[in-house]
C-alpha cells in the first residue's frame, strides 16, 4: 500500500467503538439467532438463555479481534497505513497492554455468562466453550498462530458459525438434532467466507510478511473462484434441504440474499489493492448476514404459517 493512502484516526469515543469492530460481529449473532430460531418448533424460546448466548458470543468475537490487534501489533505486522484493521494501537494510540487487557476482560465475562447458560442447560458446555476461547485465543497469539496458516477459514466457520448454532440449539432444548446440523452447514460456511475473503484483500500483505493462509496456497484467482463456491454451495445446500423435505419451501426466502452474493464476488475480480477489496469484503459479510437472518426468518415463518 502506498504511504498516500492514509486510513483516518479515530480519536474519543469512535476509538474505543472502532476498536470493538462491530462491523465483525454479525458473524458473532447470525448464528445464534439461526440456532434459536431453528429450536422453535422443538421446545420453544427462551428469551434469557438467547440474550445470554448472544452476548457471551459478542464478547469472545470482540476478544478475538483484540488478540488480533494485540499480537499483529507484537509481530511487526500491522503499520499506520495497514488497511482492514482496527487500528487501535498503531493509529489510534491505545496502549498494546490496554488492548491485551480488555480482551482478557471480555474473556472473563464471557466465562461468567457462560456458567449461567451451564446452570441453566449442561456443563459439558463448559469444555466446548473453553475451547472456543482458546481457538479464540491461539488464532493470533501462541507461537503457530491459526491465522498464519491455511486453517484460518477453517477454524472461523467451524467455532464461530457451525458450533455456536448448535450451542444455541442444545440450550433451548437440550439436544441436538439431524436437522439444526444440516441447518448450520451453509452458515458455517459463509461464516468460513468472511475470513476467506478477508486474507483474499491482505493475500499480498500477508505474502509478503511470512504468511501461508489459503489464499496465499491457491493463489488469488483460485480463492476467488472457491469463496464464489462456497457462496453457490449454500444456496444449492437449502435447495437439498427442500427436495429431501429436511425443511419447507419457506427456506426459499434466502435467495432474496443472491444478489448481494453475485455483488461480491465481482467486486473481487481484478483488484488486487487492499483498500480497493474493502467494497467486496463488505459485500461478503453482509450477504453472510442477509443469508442467515432470511434463513431464520423461513423457519419462523414455517412454525408461526
Amino acid at each position: 500500500m502506498k504511504k498516500t493512502e492514509k486510513v483516518s484516526k479515530n480519536t474519543g469515543w469512535k476509538k474505543w467503538w472502532h476498536m470493538l469492530r462491530p462491523h465483525t460481529l454479525n458473524a458473532s449473532f447470525v448464528p445464534v439467532t439461526l440456532g434459536t430460531a431453528i429450536a422453535l418448533p422443538v421446545s420453544g424460546f427462551r428469551i434469557s438463555l438467547f440474550i445470554a448466548m448472544l452476548a457471551a458470543s459478542m464478547l469472545i468475537q470482540i476478544a478475538t479481534n483484540l488478540f488480533n490487534e494485540y499480537f499483529d501489533f507484537k509481530r511487526g505486522l500491522d503499520t499506520e497505513e495497514s488497511v482492514g484493521i482496527g487500528g487501535t494501537i498503531v493509529r489510534d494510540g491505545v496502549k498494546p497492554k490496554t488492548v491485551l487487557n480488555l480482551a482478557y476482560t471480555f474473556c472473563f465475562i464471557a466465562i461468567l455468562i457462560g456458567v449461567y447458560i451451564c446452570m441453566e442447560s449442561s456443563w459439558w458446555l463448559a469444555v466446548i466453550g473453553l475451547v472456543c476461547m482458546m481457538v479464540a485465543y491461539f488464532y493470533s497469539g501462541g507461537p503457530y498462530p491459526i491465522a498464519y496458516t491455511p486453517l484460518g477459514e477453517l477454524a472461523a466457520g467451524l467455532f464461530m458459525g457451525f458450533i455456536i448454532i448448535l450451542i444455541s440449539f442444545y440450550i433451548q432444548t437440550g439436544t441436538v438434532t439431524l436437522n439444526c446440523i444440516l441447518i448450520a452447514v451453509p452458515v458455517g460456511l459463509l461464516v468460513g467466507g468472511i475470513n476467506m475473503a478477508n486474507n483474499i484483500r491482505d493475500l499480498e500483505g500477508d505474502k509478503e510478511k511470512g504468511r501461508h493462509t489459503l489464499p496465499i496456497l491457491l493463489g488469488r484467482k483460485r480463492a476467488i473462484m472457491l469463496l464464489a463456491g462456497l457462496f453457490v454451495l449454500s444456496y444449492l445446500w437449502i435447495i437439498g434441504l427442500m427436495i429431501f423435505k429436511i425443511e419447507s419451501a419457506w427456506m426459499m426466502i434466502v435467495f432474496a440474499s443472491l444478489p448481494k452474493a453475485i455483488q461480491a464476488t465481482k467486486l473481487f475480480i481484478g483488484k488486487t489493492k487492499s483498500i480497493q477489496l474493502m467494497p467486496a469484503m463488505k459485500a461478503t459479510a453482509q450477504m453472510q448476514t442477509l443469508f442467515g437472518f432470511l434463513l431464520a426468518i423461513g423457519l419462523v415463518l414455517d412454525y408461526f404459517v
